[in-house]
């Protein structure tokens, strides 16, 4: 099992000093999150955590663009890969996304993948003029798009939501990026089943977990994709510390665990210690 860095309780400032300790102590890859703005009200309800405790979050964290985000790193270090966890992505205009996407991807040697997610708050779609009620067909839409202008072929897309003749991008990647599906519900499980080459869990435990992969793992065998060795799995407990933890993990069937220091940790060198550490204590006792 590998192991990713989460820079959700980071200063952006940071990003690349930390980038280059995770690369040295052995992470495969680095995470960051993805937020647009702050609504001062909300008709949402966020499915992972108390509603309040993490729009106060959002409320108080700078958050840069994650392709922003991703290039600064991605410039000052050789070969951890780096992924949005997760991007908002049927907010976002499709065409534009892949030309982002495959931008950073041929600049950074093909070090990215992309954390593929919804919103759980309305106002990212409302606020954009993107119907909230169409969300995941918007959202199979825009993968499909994205791979497709990735082909280096000619491609063209026509449906309700959107509808272009056809095109060429290029640059683009010598190989597919890696698209890992976010999110817990049955729609966002087969999803990731059907559609995905991973899926990304928000934070949990590992009772959770382990329900959450079983019940992705019987999609995976209903749609026939159950025989993909490179298939995903990147988790994210919490209460993870030991080796011992994180071979449980491994156990369920996950691939890449995220491992993010406590919120309490806010100076550079502090994180970078405990980057250190980490690396020293779990990942290179690991194997």
């Amino acid at each position: 099992m590998k192991f990713a860095l989460l820079l959700g309780f980071s200063h952006y400032q940071d990003f690349p000093a930390l980038a280059q300790a995770a690369e040295t102590a052995g992470f495969s890859s680095v995470s960051i999150p993805d937020s647009l703005f702050y609504p001062q009200t909300t008709e949402s309800e966020y499915p992972y955590n108390d509603t309040q405790t993490i729009r106060n979050y959002i409320n108080a964290t700078a958050f840069i663009e994650p392709f922003i985000a991703m290039s600064t790193m991605a410039a000052v270090t050789s070969r951890i890969r780096f992924y949005p966890g997760v991007l908002k992505v049927p907010v976002r205009q499709p065409l534009i996304l892949a030309k982002l996407l495959s931008s950073l991807a041929v600049v950074s040697n093909e070090r990215v993948a992309l954390g593929a997610g919804l919103s759980p708050w309305k106002e990212d779609f409302i606020y954009n003029g993107v119907p909230f009620e169409r969300r995941g067909v918007l959202m199979d839409e825009c993968i499909a798009i994205i791979r497709g202008v990735m082909s280096g072929e000619f491609f063209e897309f026509h449906s309700e939501n959107y509808d272009f003749g056809p095109l060429k991008m290029n640059p683009v990647p010598a190989t597919p990026i890696p698209i890992l599906i976010g999110g817990h519900t049955t729609p966002a499980l087969k999803r990731a089943a059907y559609l995905g080459d991973g899926w990304v869990s928000a934070n949990s435990d590992f009772d959770t977990l382990a329900k959450l992969i079983g019940e992705l793992n019987r999609y995976r065998q209903e749609y026939g994709t159950a025989d993909r060795t490179d298939f995903e799995v990147h988790v994210n407990d919490a209460a993870a510390r030991t080796v011992a933890d994180f071979r449980r993990l491994a156990q369920l069937g996950a691939t890449e665990a995220g491992w993010g220091y406590a919120s309490a940790v806010r100076d550079r060198q502090g994180q970078i210690d405990a980057i250190k550490r980490f690396g020293d204590e779990v990942i290179a006792k690991y194997s």
